[in-house]
């Protein structure tokens, strides 16, 4: 009989194992509802099953005995001595106390004491089960909820640090989304399936108003498919337009839509079954009120759309300490052991095994769960898009007439004022003049055909050494995964301007966890990233005040102890912010730039030294001079050569050292300097005061200093206001772009203190509107350098501002209204950056869509293995043949390799670029990426005819080199369908190639005969799965 405990128990479970979402049809929910019926049965009959056998073993055995013979004893003496033998308590009234039955009675009812009956027992391991489990969920997350109890309190693994920086989200990844549910499906009751579809936006920006986006429902645009008993809606993902943001007011604009989209949804729907599945009963709320299918969907899908959340890195290690922490400190209690005796004692042993056992069964279940959303969080992505900016300088000029004839190419330079409208008018002749006279053009490759890009990358002989800059299209952490064997140890700068966390910007966090989800988030990605640094590399990150201090910590935390962390100052506004002061009439008008110099970094190289402070009041004829400190920073201890007095031989007056700051020069030395004569003319280099209190300084000259520099101030003066980024930007674009970016001249100034090496690389993946490359460009300008950046951003405006901002700074240096202000000189086109590469990633989502079940594997799996099957191996197994996954028997086809891929908007099937990828996960350094042709005539038979048919077998092959510096061949081809004398005519092609000489390792997809050659296809699959 189910209790009232049994039942709340029961409804959480169903609530952890993801029950409300038994009618969604897509990712990980789809396999947790192909599982439902055996799940139910897991909760509704085999964990009761489990508990209630248990009651009968054992102590608890015992006790359920005591008590029911207490309960036969205590009729018995009722039934003979009456019913005033007990009072209300079941105390035996005293004149029976020597009575045989009052005699028993007593017996069995020392026995008992301090026992439970097994309906109580039960409910107490139900309660604890409830109270352990209710503790750490909300809204979706395993979290550590914040607690008001004494008594209830988290284990924290601590390893006797001096000082240990913890906060609630430690052991969490902070999955970083914007679009999570891109499409979003559901079961309704009758079978109908209903689609939520997003679809690109298509209002104009200048008829939008503020930053923050909602989802809108597109009603005209809603379809029913019949035969598919498929209902679509349409939705789309942007800012409020000023008539909207005046019809759904300026509080809970969200809440507002939704609502009118549940009242307008079901007017656009004439179907009977369509209506019905929307119309249909989900839930009641608290207060009784029915919730419709649609209605509850649309928040769920508009929820997850804009809340951040979190996937826990090891959910079975923390949650099975904190229930041995639970046991320990809130189910055993010794103060009731001590009462009940030692007749108890193994009873409360029993209960706390029995919570325990069960505990971890529900714990290893969940653990399966977030593993597997942990393992496709952590697998390194696809690459999905490759694409080239080139300036057309570094094209050989015969690719000139296929560029002159490319009107898509032309406009687009239109478009970004870099020509004019005459060029359409232009003969082919004279357009490949104008490429000549524009060398710094910058090309887009994805406006040419596959083959015209192919040839152009192979007439680069070193193709990553032309490479001067890489965007990436992605989630930061996504990104920082897949390059870190390629960028390890390699970038010298790394600059960040991540959100601030000030409750206004585009950082999401859950309710009340506001602090520790910026801390997850900046943790996870700065120590990923620090290994990218070198062994002289520097960090800095951008911040105001908020955050400040939990990130100085934290940086002290993730970096070893000799690492420098300081801090820069600048004033980003004129004016202030008194909203920032909270109150106080205080203007806040400056941030903070927190510096970190790796063990080995040099420091920052200083800026030049000012002639105007140096002169020459004596006529001196070494020149200019000024006054420096003739002293040190050692003690008299250490330095006991340099403890000594001076005395001025003009005056006699005795200078004392100093004996914790001694002199900087040896006796003999200084006497020398004190002694100096030039030309006959007596002129001491070192000069004494007047007043024996002060201090004699040093005589330090200009010539002696023409390649030195002074301390590079953390006061940064010389930066501008925000205003003026602002302006560079619009400037840039041609339009008002609400993206407040930091001052070029904040990050080149940085840049230009720490990237000595002319082919340093830099690296920024909170990269925002792309002002640390725009930074990179103008310091390779000034000096001639080749150094690097590295680019990375998720949000929409990658294409819309940060992509055309590269291109422009590209073309020519300086911009107004959205055209040049004038055209970059040679020797700047010449320094402009060379190829910028553009990758797009596979991201979480895409992971999650893109999953596939095999059902009939995965039931024979269950019925062999049970309950251990479904606990511990059920997610795993089953999707292992996805395409997200790597499916290894598709790599016969690697040209056409396919995921669902959400972009722009919408989701569409599409190819990756898995010898990218590869590339990436091998770390790769690209020299040569040629395509070849194996065009032959083979004959085709069959039982009708025969005939000849031309096969066109393309080859693309990488050669580069690894690390460790071997060099290395990646051969990529077709072989679907190949036969034994395929291979044979493949391994003749590769050789009368000489597409692997000279490799010391040759990687091929599939299988091959070529004498050397290994399949590429397990450590594809390795790379790609295996967390760092």
């Amino acid at each position: 009989m189910k209790t009232i405990t049994l039942e709340k128990f029961q409804s959480l479970l169903r609530e952890l194992f993801q029950f409300d979402c038994a009618d969604l049809d897509f990712g990980i929910y789809r396999i947790m509802n192909l599982k439902r019926a055996v799940i139910e049965r897991f909760i509704a009959e085999d964990l009761p099953k489990e508990i209630a056998e248990e009651l009968q073993r054992g102590a608890f055995a015992e006790q359920e005995r005591a008590q029911q013979t207490l309960k036969e004893v205590r009729q018995k003496l009722l039934d003979v001595l009456g019913e005033d033998a007990l009072d209300a308590n079941g105390n035996l009234a005293e004149k029976y106390r020597e009575t045989r039955a009052g005699r028993e009675y007593l017996e069995a009812q020392a026995k008992a004491a301090g026992g439970r009956s097994a309906e109580a027992l039960e409910a107490d391991v139900y309660n604890r089960l409830y109270a352990f489990f209710s503790r750490y969920w909300q809204e979706g997350d395993f979290i550590s909820k914040r607690r008001y109890s004494k008594k209830e309190r988290y284990a924290i693994p601590y390893n006797g640090e001096e000082v240990y920086l913890y906060w609630a989200n430690h052991d969490q990844y902070y999955v970083k989304t914007g679009e999570y549910f891109t499409d979003y499906t559901y079961q309704a009751p009758n079978g109908v399936t209903v689609q939520f579809k997003l679809k690109q936006a298509d209002v104009e920006q200048n008829n939008v108003k503020g930053e923050k986006r909602f989802f809108l429902p597109r009603l005209d645009e809603i379809s029913w498919d019949e035969p598919a008993r498929l209902l679509t809606i349409p939705f789309e993902f942007r800012p409020l337009t000023e008539q909207e943001n005046i019809a759904f007011g300026q509080k809970n604009q969200q809440e507002s839509i939704i609502a009118k989209a549940v009242a307008e949804i079901p007017k656009r729907v004439q179907a009977a079954d369509a209506l019905a599945a929307l119309l249909a009963e989900r839930r009641k709320t608290e207060k009784g009120e029915t919730v419709t299918c649609l209605e509850h969907h649309l928040r769920q899908y508009t929820r997850r759309n804009t809340s951040d959340f979190f996937i826990h890195k090891d959910l079975r290690g923390f949650l099975s300490r904190e229930l041995d922490f639970y046991l320990k400190n809130e189910v055993l209690n010794l103060d009731e052991m001590e009462a009940a005796g030692e007749g108890l004692a193994e009873g409360w042993f029993q209960l706390m095994r029995l919570i325990k056992r069960i505990g971890l069964k529900i714990v290893e279940f969940l653990a399966q769960i977030e593993d597997f959303q942990k393992a496709l969080w952590e697998k390194k992505k696809f690459v999905t898009e490759t694409f080239y900016v080139v300036a057309v300088g570094n094209i050989p000029e015969a690719f000139y007439p296929e560029v002159a004839a490319n009107d898509p190419q032309w406009e687009e330079w239109e478009q970004l004022g870099m020509v004019n409208a005459e060029c359409r008018k232009m003969t082919a002749e004279e357009r490949s003049s104008f490429l000549m006279h524009h060398s710094s053009l910058p090309l887009d490759t994805r406006h040419f055909p596959p083959e015209f890009t192919d040839r152009l990358l192979a007439s680069f002989q070193n193709l990553d050494e032309m490479t001067d800059g890489l965007l990436v299209h992605s989630e930061n952490w996504q990104a920082l995964n897949l390059l870190q064997e390629k960028y390890r140890e390699r970038v010298k700068c790394i600059y960040i301007d991540p959100p601030y966390n000030t409750g206004n910007d585009e950082f999401l966090y859950k309710d009340s966890y506001q602090h520790s989800c910026w801390l997850s988030m900046m943790s996870q990605r700065l120590s990923l990233s620090s290994s990218y640094l070198e062994s002289q590399g520097c960090l800095f990150i951008s911040i105001d005040d908020i955050e400040f201090p939990a990130l100085r910590y934290m940086l002290q935390h993730l970096f070893r102890e000799d690492t420098i962390i300081s801090e820069l100052v600048w004033k980003k506004r004129s004016g202030g912010d008194m909203t920032a002061g909270r109150g106080a009439r205080l203007s806040v008008d400056h941030d903070y730039v927190v510096a970190a110099l790796t063990e080995g970094a040099s420091g920052f190289s200083g800026l030049p030294i000012s002639e105007e402070d140096y002169t020459n009041p004596d006529n001196d004829p070494d020149g200019p001079w000024t006054t420096g400190d003739l002293t040190c920073n050692k003690t008299a201890e250490e330095r006991p050569n340099l403890f000594y007095d001076l005395i001025d031989p003009t005056t006699g007056n005795v200078f004392k050292c100093n004996p914790k700051r001694v002199w900087a020069y040896e006796p003999e030395k200084m006497k020398q300097f004190i002694e100096r004569t030039v030309n006959g003319r007596w002129l001491p280099k070192v000069l004494f005061p007047s007043d024996p209190t002060k201090r004699p300084k040093l005589k330090v000259f200009l010539k002696e200093r023409e390649r030195a520099t002074r301390l590079f101030s953390s006061w940064m003066e010389e930066v501008p206001l925000n205003a003026k980024a602002t302006r560079l930007l619009d400037n840039i674009l041609g339009q008002r772009v609400l993206l407040y970016p930091k001052p070029v001249e904040l990050i080149e100034s940085l840049a230009r203190q720490t990237l000595m090496n002319e082919a340093d690389v830099v690296l920024d993946y909170f990269a925002g509107s792309g002002t640390t490359g725009h930074a990179v460009i103008n310091l390779n300008r000034k000096d001639g350098g080749r150094r690097k950046f590295i680019l990375v951003e998720m949000a929409q405006y990658f294409d819309t501002v940060l992509l055309p901002r590269i291109k422009k700074v590209t073309f020519t240096p300086e911009w107004k209204d959205g055209k040049p202000r004038r055209m970059a000189t040679a020797e700047e086109a010449a320094r402009s950056p060379r190829i910028v590469k553009v990758i797009r990633l596979e991201s979480y989502e895409d992971a999650l869509n893109n999953l596939t079940f095999d059902e009939e594997s995965g039931q024979q799996a269950l019925d062999l293995f049970g309950q251990e099957y479904l606990l511990s191996y059920m997610l795993k197994w089953e999707t292992r043949r996805s395409e997200t996954l790597l499916n290894v028997a598709q790599l016969q086809s690697p040209f056409s390799y396919k995921l669902h891929i959400h972009r722009d908007g919408e989701t569409r099937e599409q190819p990756v670029d898995l010898p990218e990828t590869f590339a990436y996960l091998l770390g790769l350094d690209v020299q040569t990426r040629k395509v070849y042709r194996n065009d032959e005539r083979r004959m085709m038979n069959d039982e009708s005819h025969h005939s000849s048919f031309i096969t066109h077998h393309s080859y693309l092959v990488y050669r580069g080199a690894l690390r460790d510096g071997r060099s290395v061949a990646v051969i990529w081809r077709e072989t679907k369908g190949w036969t034994t004398e395929d291979y044979r005519r493949d391994a003749a092609f590769v050789s009368e190639q000489k597409l692997a000489e000279g490799a010391d390792e040759v990687w091929v997809n599939g299988d091959a005969l070529i004498p050397g050659a290994r399949s590429l296809d397990p450590i594809f699959k390795e790379r790609m799965m295996n967390a760092e």
